[in-house]
Formats: structure tokens, sequence, C-alpha cells
């Protein structure tokens, strides 16, 4: 069974710099894109930034120049660097990956629980 576990999240004052980890584990036969979403309180859930297996790369307008999205394929994970975080980036972030888990079967969205990131002011 394919499960994606993030860490890295934690508190920071603002103006500092946090990286988050998501590492795919279980039957995989191939990852497509990979990526961060978050949800902060009482709204919906976000893109933030996503990465292709070719290493192709996209953000939210929101983090761009702030924020690195990265991947290693031998290791099956996904980084987010992030710097000059802000108060408004407070949220739970969400590593999401499209895997191929069979041979026989396609690729299927997963996400991972969250890791919550506070940034105080």
């Amino acid at each position: 069974q394919v499960q994606l576990a993030e860490s890295g999240g934690g508190l920071v004052q603002a103006g500092g710099s946090l990286r988050l980890f998501c590492a795919a584990s279980g039957s995989i036969v191939r990852i497509n894109a990979m990526g961060w979403y978050r949800q902060a309180a009482g709204k919906q859930r976000e893109l933030v930034a996503t990465v292709t297996s070719g290493g192709r790369t996209n953000y939210a307008d929101s983090v761009k120049g702030r924020f690195t999205i990265s991947r290693d394929n031998a290791k099956n994970t996904v980084y987010l660097q992030m710097n000059s975080l802000k108060p408004e980036d407070t949220a739970v972030y969400y590593c999401n990956a499209n895997i191929q888990e069979y041979v026989w079967s396609g690729p299927l969205d997963y996400w991972g629980k969250g890791t919550l990131v506070t940034v105080s002011s």
C-alpha cells in the first residue's frame, strides 16, 4: 500500500525558513508529478508547488521567489524549501503524488496526512 509521509513542519518567526520533506513508500512502479498543497484554517486547500518527474516546476504566485520545490527520484522524495516566510503562510501543508502502484493499473493521486507550519509575526 502506497503511503506518503511528511515531516519538517513547525513554528518559525516571520522571515525565517523551513524545509519540508515527503517520502513515498510501498509498492511503486512509477511516480509522476509530486507536489505540495496547503490549507489554512477556514480556507480551501490550495496549490503551493508541483514538480514533474522530469523536474519541471510550477508555483502559486503567492510563493514564487520564496519557495523552491525539488525531488529525488531515486528516493521517491519531494522537498519544499520555504524562505522569507510570512504569517499568511501558516497552514497545514499536504504532500501529493501521482503514483502508479502496479504495472497493470493506472496512476492514482495519493495524499499525506499533513504537517503544520506556523509563522509568527
